[in-house]
């Protein structure tokens, strides 16, 4: 096998699992480890990926990857983040979901609910509870961004200050140990302060892959939440932190996922 020919299967390693090992990857083409350094080497020469220690992960940097990317990226436990946090979401309520593929798979899990009262600033989200005819729907006004079907900006905001929300559920581009909240938009920013002003409860439901990436834009932090819905055990420092601050934890398996 070429290298050129390993590379774009390489990068959707990357892309599934949030990072790629030396090891692994040697194993997967059965070539060597250094053939595998080299790889890497010449992708994160390309600005493919960035190395780290024994291996390598999604570059960094001011631009998210493109939409239809992330929702292929980690589906499987997306799908399982998704299922653990609409069980938390109780019947008759009022709900807030906003812009993310994590989001969107949360709403593919609330078809069942009842009585709910669903404000969105999430073309695809609006879309897939339509499937739900005992879900109402509120669409929050504001500059259309293409990229993602996310509406964002002052319309947006003064929108969903109207609303008092049982429950938000937010997504993000990227964590760190200390508890930041990340993303690469910084319209987002003003949106998100609102969601979480305007809400009771706060659930984030992120994957293991967001701790791997890095964005410019802090959005909220660790105290905004109440509870945070993941697939993979958590850094020892964001534990210690979720328990400083009464954040429930909950990992979701996999293999719960349908």
């Amino acid at each position: 096998m070429s290298l050129t020919i390993r590379y774009p299967e390489i990068i959707e390693i990357a892309r599934r699992d949030g990072k790629v090992t030396v090891e692994g990857l040697a194993e997967h083409f059965g070539v060597t480890l250094q053939t595998i350094r080299r790889d890497l080497a010449d992708l994160a020469e390309a600005g493919r990926l960035e190395r780290v220690h024994g291996g390598a992960v999604l570059p960094s940097g001011v631009v998210n990857i493109g939409y239809e990317d992330r929702r292929s990226t980690n589906a499987k436990a997306k799908k399982a983040i998704a299922a653990a946090c609409a069980a938390e979401i109780p019947d008759d309520c009022s709900v807030f979901l906003n812009i993310g593929t994590s989001t969107e798979a949360v709403a593919e899990k609330m078809l069942a609910h009842r009585n709910i009262l669903a404000v969105t600033n999430n073309i695809n989200v609006a879309s897939t509870l339509a499937k739900n005819p005992d879900c109402q729907i509120v669409l929050a006004g504001g500059t259309l961004r293409r990229s993602d079907g996310g509406l964002v900006g002052d319309l947006t905001t003064r929108t969903i200050r109207h609303f008092k929300f049982d429950i938000a559920v937010i997504g993000c581009s990227a964590l760190d140990d200390e508890g930041d909240i990340l993303d690469f938009d910084m319209q987002e920013v003003g949106v998100t302060r609102a969601i979480i002003d305007q809400a009771r409860r706060i659930f984030l439901v992120a994957d293991h892959s967001k701790f791997l990436r890095k964005a410019p834009v802090r959005v909220a932090t660790l105290t905004d939440l109440d509870a945070f819905f993941t697939d993979r055990a958590l850094p020892a420092a964001f534990v210690h932190r979720c328990a400083d601050h009464a954040v429930q934890i909950h990992i979701a398996s996999e293999a719960s996922a349908t």
